[in-house]
């Protein structure tokens, strides 16, 4: 009984150390929209969207997705992933970045396009 009390007058005193969770803060972020809603990309298959290396969306045609990010730099990259699609498995492709430089409270909308060098991300307009 003894030992049970002290363990509760313990985890009590540790719970007394740790901070409350708290929404406030710096809760500046940015939001990074990215489209496929134009026919501009001439495949059916998936494209992964990779943010500082890491698949943060796939998309489909006609989808696009958004992101809340930190202010700072982060690198977007493209790439078709192999899937259900027939002829979408991967090959050579070009592992280049797009470095963008995000700024607190800034809304960005970029859509995916074919370029010289494979997929790329061109600036589009709000539309609001």
């Amino acid at each position: 009984m003894i030992r049970a009390a002290l363990g509760l007058v313990g985890l009590l005193g540790a719970l007394a150390v740790v901070p409350p969770a708290s929404a406030e803060g710096n809760t500046d972020y940015s939001v990074l929209m990215i489209s496929r809603e134009r026919l501009e990309v001439a495949t059916s298959c998936e494209i992964g969207i990779y943010l500082n290396d890491q698949l943060a969306a796939r998309l489909f045609q006609e989808q696009s997705t958004s992101f809340n990010l930190p202010p700072g730099p982060v690198d977007v990259r493209m790439r078709l992933l192999p899937g259900q699609m027939p002829g979408c498995a991967a090959g050579v492709e070009d592992q280049r970045s797009t470095r963008l430089n995000l700024k607190a409270g800034q809304i960005s909308k970029y859509r995916i396009a074919t370029g010289p060098h494979g997929l790329e991300l061109r600036q589009a307009n709000l539309g609001y």
